[in-house]
C-alpha cells in the first residue's frame, strides 16, 4: 500500500502553516538560483556602452537583488527569516540576453532556496525596469534553482 504524502506547509486540517524546523540541525546551507532577461541585441550594445538612460543598470540590479534576498521572508509569507552570511549577484551579458545568478548562504535550520530565487528574480525585474525605455520586447525567463547544498 502506498503511503500518503503530506504537504509540509499544510496542517492536519489543510490550513497553511509555517513549517516547524526547530528539530532540524543547524547547518551551513547554500543555494544558487538563476534567471534570464531576454532582450534585443541593440539593448545589450547600449548597456555595454554604459549609455542606458537610467544609468548603471547592472550595479542597481545587483544591489536590488541583494536587498531582495535579505527581505525574502517579508515577501513570501511562510518563509522563515534567515540571517544570511553571504549573497552574491552575478551577470553574464550575452548578445541577446543577460543571465543572472544569485548565490545565498546561511548557517541555519532551513535552506536558502527561496532567498536565492528572490534575489535572481528581483535583479531581473530591476534590469527590466531600467531597460524598458529602450526595449519593449524584453522577457524574464527560466527562473530556477541551479544548486543547493548543506554541510
Amino acid at each position: 500500500m502506498r503511503q500518503k504524502r503530506t504537504l509540509s506547509h499544510l496542517d492536519t486540517l489543510g490550513k497553511a502553516r509555517m513549517v516547524d524546523v526547530g528539530h532540524k540541525p543547524i547547518q551551513h546551507r547554500r543555494a544558487v538560483a538563476a534567471a534570464t532577461l531576454l532582450c534585443q541585441p541593440v539593448t545589450i550594445r547600449i548597456l555595454k556602452r554604459d549609455a542606458m538612460p537610467k544609468g548603471d543598470v547592472l550595479t542597481v540590479a545587483q544591489i536590488a537583488g541583494i536587498q531582495a534576498t535579505k527581505r525574502t521572508a517579508d515577501l513570501v509569507p511562510l518563509c522563515h527569516p534567515l540571517a544570511l552570511c553571504h549573497v552574491k549577484i552575478g551577470f553574464r551579458v550575452k548578445r541577446d540576453r543577460i543571465e543572472i545568478t544569485c548565490v545565498a548562504e546561511t548557517t541555519a535550520q532551513t535552506g536558502v532556496e527561496m532567498e536565492a530565487l528572490t534575489g535572481a528574480s528581483v535583479a531581473a525585474l530591476t534590469l527590466y525596469d531600467m531597460c524598458k525605455s529602450v526595449d519593449k520586447a524584453m522577457s524574464i525567463e527560466n527562473v530556477r534553482i541551479l544548486a543547493k547544498t548543506k554541510i
